[in-house]
Protein backbone atom coordinates (compact mmCIF):
# COMPACT_ATOMS: atom_id res chain seq x y z
CA UNK A 1 0.00 0.00 0.00
CA UNK A 2 1.43 3.39 -1.26
CA UNK A 3 1.55 6.16 1.07
CA UNK A 4 -0.11 9.50 0.05
CA UNK A 5 1.74 11.49 -2.58
CA UNK A 6 3.12 14.80 -1.01
CA UNK A 7 4.57 17.00 -3.43
CA UNK A 8 6.75 18.38 -0.43
CA UNK A 9 8.69 15.32 -0.07
CA UNK A 10 8.66 14.53 -3.27
CA UNK A 11 11.94 16.14 -3.36
CA UNK A 12 13.50 14.46 -0.98
CA UNK A 13 12.75 10.82 -2.70
CA UNK A 14 15.18 11.54 -5.04
CA UNK A 15 18.98 12.01 -3.83
CA UNK A 16 21.59 11.88 -6.93
CA UNK A 17 21.76 11.04 -10.57
CA UNK A 18 24.27 8.74 -10.95
CA UNK A 19 26.94 9.96 -13.81
CA UNK A 20 28.75 6.70 -14.40
CA UNK A 21 30.46 5.10 -17.83
CA UNK A 22 27.38 2.80 -17.97
CA UNK A 23 24.72 5.05 -17.03
CA UNK A 24 25.96 7.60 -19.44
CA UNK A 25 25.69 4.72 -22.14
CA UNK A 26 21.96 4.33 -21.08
CA UNK A 27 21.15 7.78 -21.91
CA UNK A 28 20.98 6.69 -25.73
CA UNK A 29 18.35 4.18 -24.80
CA UNK A 30 16.30 7.15 -22.86
CA UNK A 31 17.46 5.94 -19.56
CA UNK A 32 18.37 8.09 -16.64
CA UNK A 33 19.87 6.31 -13.41
CA UNK A 34 19.01 7.58 -9.71
CA UNK A 35 19.90 7.68 -6.08
CA UNK A 36 16.40 7.14 -4.38
CA UNK A 37 15.38 6.85 -1.26
CA UNK A 38 15.91 3.07 -0.13
CA UNK A 39 12.14 3.72 1.51
CA UNK A 40 11.00 4.81 -1.62
CA UNK A 41 8.62 2.76 -3.97
CA UNK A 42 7.78 2.90 -7.85
CA UNK A 43 4.89 5.22 -7.76
CA UNK A 44 6.58 7.11 -5.43
CA UNK A 45 10.01 7.53 -8.05
CA UNK A 46 7.33 7.81 -10.95
CA UNK A 47 5.81 10.65 -9.23
CA UNK A 48 8.87 12.33 -7.96
CA UNK A 49 10.62 12.31 -11.60
CA UNK A 50 7.53 13.50 -12.96
CA UNK A 51 6.90 16.20 -10.81
CA UNK A 52 10.81 17.76 -10.87
CA UNK A 53 11.58 17.78 -13.89
CA UNK A 54 8.31 17.69 -16.23
CA UNK A 55 8.48 14.52 -18.15
CA UNK A 56 6.43 11.47 -18.81
CA UNK A 57 7.91 8.06 -17.09
CA UNK A 58 7.15 4.81 -19.26
CA UNK A 59 8.81 2.31 -16.85
CA UNK A 60 11.21 1.84 -13.76
CA UNK A 61 13.58 -0.89 -12.90
CA UNK A 62 15.17 -0.98 -9.32
CA UNK A 63 17.49 -2.39 -7.28
CA UNK A 64 19.81 -2.53 -3.76
CA UNK A 65 22.91 -3.24 -4.41
CA UNK A 66 25.30 -4.93 -1.46
CA UNK A 67 26.37 -2.45 1.07
CA UNK A 68 29.82 -1.57 1.07
CA UNK A 69 32.33 -2.07 4.19
CA UNK A 70 34.18 1.03 5.28
CA UNK A 71 37.05 0.95 7.88
CA UNK A 72 37.18 4.02 10.43
CA UNK A 73 40.34 3.22 12.25
CA UNK A 74 40.44 -0.27 13.52
CA UNK A 75 36.79 -0.18 13.84
CA UNK A 76 34.39 -1.44 10.45
CA UNK A 77 31.39 -0.43 9.32
CA UNK A 78 29.04 -0.09 6.57
CA UNK A 79 28.27 2.71 4.61
CA UNK A 80 24.81 3.72 4.16
CA UNK A 81 22.66 1.93 1.95
CA UNK A 82 20.43 3.17 -0.66
CA UNK A 83 17.95 2.40 -3.50
CA UNK A 84 19.29 2.43 -7.33
CA UNK A 85 16.57 3.31 -10.37
CA UNK A 86 16.69 3.34 -13.57
CA UNK A 87 14.13 5.25 -15.57
CA UNK A 88 13.01 4.81 -18.93
CA UNK A 89 11.58 8.07 -20.52
CA UNK A 90 9.04 8.37 -23.00
CA UNK A 91 9.76 9.60 -26.75
CA UNK A 92 11.01 13.16 -26.78
CA UNK A 93 11.43 13.56 -23.10
CA UNK A 94 15.23 14.26 -21.86
CA UNK A 95 16.63 15.15 -18.65
CA UNK A 96 19.47 17.95 -19.08
CA UNK A 97 21.88 16.62 -16.44
CA UNK A 98 24.72 18.35 -18.35
CA UNK A 99 23.29 22.47 -18.26
CA UNK A 100 24.76 24.34 -21.04
CA UNK A 101 26.66 27.37 -19.51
Amino acid sequence: MTRALDQRTLADLIIRPIITEKATLALENNQYTFDVNPKADKPEIRAAIEYLFDVKVVGISTHMPPRKTRRMGKYMGFRSTYKRAIVKLAEGDSIALFPEA
